[in-house]
């Protein structure tokens, strides 16, 4: 309908700049075969560089914001600073990698219309929910059998 609100970019009265819907041609325009198929090798390596990212966000992040907190000289004896340093960071980085995801994601969608693939949408969220799959799942292999809940059934060390 001509008069919805989405139909220009959620103004009521004219259209913002940058706000159009995107259009796509009806059929990707190809190159030649080596191109085509480098172009789809591209894709297939920014979907594992996504897949990669993705994955960190379920531990490695974490860890390793722990582990720059713990190296932090004790110039200020309280924990709390700490935490918070790793919270700040934990968070920032998770935000810098869904930007950086993001933008691999509508380059992602280019290099497949390059290699004759009529992409029109993006992969970012199943790449997140297959990830979130496989994080939890590993997560909860470690908790159980590794160093979560296993380590908590060993005796207590005497001094």
């Amino acid at each position: 309908m001509r008069s919805d609100p989405s139909d220009n970019g959620g103004l009521f009265v004219g259209r913002r700049p940058g706000t159009q819907p995107v259009h796509y041609r009806g059929k990707p325009v190809l190159g030649n075969r080596r191109q085509r198929r480098r172009d789809a090798l591209l894709g297939h390596c920014v979907l594992a560089l996504m897949m990669l990212i993705n994955l960190t966000f379920w531990g490695p992040i974490e860890a390793g914001w722990l582990w720059i907190v713990s190296h932090i000289p004790p110039l200020v004896d309280h924990i709390f600073f700490a935490t918070v340093v790793a919270f700040l960071g934990i968070l920032l980085t998770l935000i810098g990698g869904l930007i950086v995801c993001k933008q691999l994601d509508a380059a992602w969608i280019l290099m497949r219309r390059a290699s004759g693939v009529d992409q029109r949408e993006g992969v970012i969220g199943r790449v997140f929910a297959y990830t979130a799959m496989v994080g939890v799942t590993l997560f909860g292999l470690w908790l159980i059998f590794g160093g979560g809940l296993a380590a908590s059934g060993t005796a207590p060390s005497t001094p």
